[in-house]
């Protein structure tokens, strides 16, 4: 398949499914109340699976812990999880998405739907008026990313990425020693994400009463749920396993990539102190170890790697190097390498969890600072300790949304960062896919397998 022929079923996939939103975004977007201090924010949640249902619950929290902001509609295409939430939060539910955007008395949405809705339902919320809280990754294509980035800056709406680790004292420690001149030059950052599932990734339980024929709670909306991606027949192409582990196929996610690189990604452009796109990008990796369905070693497991490489470089002059694996829990430290010192923030590796400081050390040769006018900076020590305060995360990033409804201030998560590290991954998708080495065209948005012209 040539590299022409990706980008145009990239597009397909999502024209089809913005069309509406395009519509909208001709029309003047509608909006938004305007919250006042003493104001209740309510909340609608689209996508109440395992991850909208946590979401949901941590602004249920925040709102009682003196957010003032609450759950009034739910909505998803499998009947059960309705019925759950609706008990959950006493409120109202439903199966289609455009019945609680169409709600007036609605100030924001989550958005924690399979990847490919990701866009489709932000932007036409911006439309309605709404603020949203839109889980990680961002979106599905780059050409999403553009018009999500382009529709914040129209309506003025706020869209917080559901990144919560970058609500982690850590990276703005980080960034200010990067801003302070502590490390010189940047030459490259490193991160990873690795997990040793026995069964493999996403093979989360499904439950086999239910579908498309399903009686009562047991009924999936599976027309609504396909929605911008290509249609699939749910008793031929496997459809429970690409509804309750739909990371493990390429028409709704990009596995590792986009369900795992995105909390270290995002981190790392908030903490060089100004998000960018790649330049260039390569991939690699494969299915080692994940190759065969649990229940059924007849037919395949997945489609998206279970190990996954991606080197980027910046037109800065820096790269970012990331490792990954479902088959092997070994990380690497997460660390900036400058010319003149290193920075680690996570020597554990876990981007996700807690250290409690940061280590900067000094690049020396022969006892001499490689740098010398770091040698002031660091105050005749070879290593500093910068020491990070604990919080929560989930609970910290999801306030910090609430209270830019507010003050209409830029969330910690804002689009622009969100759509850098969402570019950056996607090409490593494309890469893996292609084989090829990709680049990117920033001022058109444009990935091609030859370089941008100067």
């Amino acid at each position: 398949m040539s590299l022409d022929s990706v980008n145009r079923r990239y597009f397909l996939m999502s024209a089809g499914a913005l069309s509406a939103a395009k519509a909208l975004s001709a029309a003047k977007p509608a909006a938004g109340r305007v919250i006042g201090a003493n104001d209740r924010i309510n909340v609608g949640v689209i996508g109440s699976g395992g991850r909208g249902f946590y979401v949901a619950r941590e602004f249920d929290k925040a709102g009682k812990n003196g957010a003032n902001a609450q759950i009034v509609a739910v909505c998803d295409v499998y009947q059960k999880r309705v019925n759950r939430a609706k008990e959950q939060y006493k409120c109202d539910g439903t199966l289609d998405y455009r019945e609680l955007l169409n709600r007036s008395d609605i100030d924001a949405v989550i958005v924690a739907t399979p990847d490919h809705w990701h866009a489709t339902i932000a932007l036409e919320a911006m439309d309605k008026g709404k603020d949203v809280y839109l889980e990680k990754p961002m979106c599905h294509t780059i050409d999403e990313a553009r018009r999500l980035t382009e529709t914040v800056k129209e309506t003025k709406r706020i869209l917080q990425v559901g990144s919560q680790t970058t609500s982690g004292d850590q990276w703005a420690q980080a960034r200010k020693v990067i801003s302070d001149g502590m490390l010189g030059k940047l030459i490259m950052s490193q991160g990873s994400y690795h997990r040793n599932s026995i069964e493999g990734e996403w093979n989360y339980p499904i439950d086999h009463e239910a579908g498309p024929d399903g009686k009562g709670e047991n009924y999936i909306d599976w027309k609504m749920w396909n929605g911008p991606a290509p249609k699939r027949d749910w008793a031929k192409d496997m459809g429970q396993d690409r509804f309750f582990r739909f990371r493990k196929y390429w028409d709704y996610s990009g596995g590792i990539a986009t369900d795992l690189y995105y909390h270290v990604v995002a981190p790392m452009n908030i903490c060089w102190g100004e998000p960018q796109f790649p330049s260039k990008v390569v991939s690699g990796g494969g299915i080692y170890a994940f190759d065969k369905l649990p229940e059924d070693p007849s037919k395949p497991d997945r489609e998206v790697p279970d190990t996954f490489s991606v080197i980027g470089e910046y037109p800065k002059g820096h790269s970012l190097v990331l490792s990954a694996s479902m088959a092997n829990s070994q990380h690497i430290p997460g660390l900036i390498r400058g010319h003149g010192a290193t920075l680690t923030m996570v020597e554990h590796g876990r981007f996700e969890g807690f250290s409690p400081y940061l280590t900067l050390k000094a690049e020396k040769r022969n006892g001499k600072f490689i740098v010398p006018e770091l040698e002031a900076k660091f105050e005749g020590k070879d290593e500093i300790k910068i020491a990070v305060e604990e919080n929560n995360t989930m609970q910290t990033h999801v306030g910090n949304f609430l209270s830019c409804m507010r003050t209409r201030q830029k969330p910690r998560l804002d689009v622009e960062t969100g759509a850098r590290a969402q570019v950056l991954i996607t090409m490593a998708v494309q890469s893996f896919r292609q084989g090829k080495v990709l680049y990117f065209d920033e001022k058109n948005w444009k990935v091609s397998d030859k370089p941008v012209k100067a």
